[in-house]
């Protein structure tokens, strides 16, 4: 295997961590508030899909992408009203939204498209584009004569949508909310200790709501991400169980930010792996295809196996909160 190859297959491995990345962040924002969300599935699909029908109809993919947003905040706004206002039951409510956005999104696109649950193919401003930094190479031919140095820039750094870019910086972001504001002291806080935040004179359900809000816009970029940058339109389910693995990935991450980002990347790499290595041999043995591409979902089995014991969630996750009075 040559260098270039391996930076293709980083290049890949960022491509596909990227919506796991930003729905990991917005799982460990509601999570750290305590509403434990398992929809983020949901919401990626919902916003896959009105990203996608909107930027073909207006021909814009930020608008598409506003849209996107959007349909995922009102199921965000769904899951707070069930979860904090009538302290329903979390993992439920997730679950209930899943099954909604599932049905609700192959439904719609029938309708509106009749191309059997797709959207139609997405071009031009209708889609994000990749965009070569200044001095980038973009032929292959080029690439594989230009140096080490040449050929991760304009493979590894440049090319990239610019969503992308925008899912790299929300990590930091995310750390500096949470660990560097009042406000994210509190959103932590509600997470660990609601009765002392409420007795500070601070609206824990406000902080929640606000903590769900977030959730939503950033699985809504993350959904927008899949169907206008990933690829270019809506197909059914084409989430592939992502949301799931964002959580996987949260957990492994102790529901940290930067240890977010390492554990999207290597479920990213394993995808990237899948998706550049349908066969491949070891010791004389030829690994089978469907193992290659079950790759992701056994590490987050194996996650959620050996390290849920160890990973400690927030002290009031998943539980409603009762005012005293």
């Amino acid at each position: 295997m040559d260098f270039l190859t391996i930076i293709q297959v980083l290049d890949g491995t960022i491509r596909l961590a990227i919506p796991l990345l930003l729905a990991c962040l917005a799982g460990l924002f509601s999570e750290r508030a305590g509403i434990f969300d398992i929809g983020l599935e949901g919401k990626m699909l919902m916003a896959a899909f009105f990203s996608a029908a909107v930027a073909f109809y207006s021909g814009s993919a930020w608008v598409g992408l506003l849209a996107g947003i959007a349909s995922s905040m009102v199921l965000s706004a769904i899951h707070g009203v069930a979860s904090i206002t009538f302290r329903g039951n979390q993992l439920i409510s997730g679950v209930a939204i899943n099954f909604l956005a599932a049905g609700l999104t192959v439904l719609i696109a029938q309708d509106w498209f009749n191309q059997g649950g797709r959207t139609e193919p997405l071009t031009g401003a209708a889609r994000f584009n990749s965009i070569d930094l200044p001095g980038a190479l973009t032929r292959i031919r080029d690439m594989a004569d230009a140096g080490p140095l040449m050929q991760i820039y304009s493979e590894l750094i440049s090319g990239h949508p610019i969503l992308t870019y925008i899912g790299f910086l929300f990590v930091p972001l995310t750390w500096w909310i949470l660990f560097r504001t009042r406000f994210g002291l509190r959103l932590r806080a509600v997470g660990e200790s609601p009765e002392a935040v409420d007795t500070a004179g601070v609206s824990v359900v406000g902080l929640r709501f606000a903590a769900v809000a977030i959730c939503g816009m950033l699985c809504g970029i993350a959904g927008a991400y899949l169907s206008t940058a990933i690829q270019a339109g809506f197909t059914k389910d084409m989430t592939a169980n992502r949301g799931y693995i964002a959580l996987a990935a949260l957990i492994f991450a102790k529901w940290r930010p930067w240890y977010a980002l390492y554990a999207c990347l290597l479920f990213g790499l394993f995808f990237a792996i899948d998706n550049r290595f349908q066969n491949i041999t070891i010791l004389g043995l030829q690994l089978p295809v469907q193992f290659m591409q079950s790759l992701p979902y056994i590490l987050t089995v194996v996650i959620l196996a050996g390290f849920v014991g160890k990973a400690i969630p927030p002290r009031a996750g998943g539980e409603p909160y009762v005012k005293e009075r």
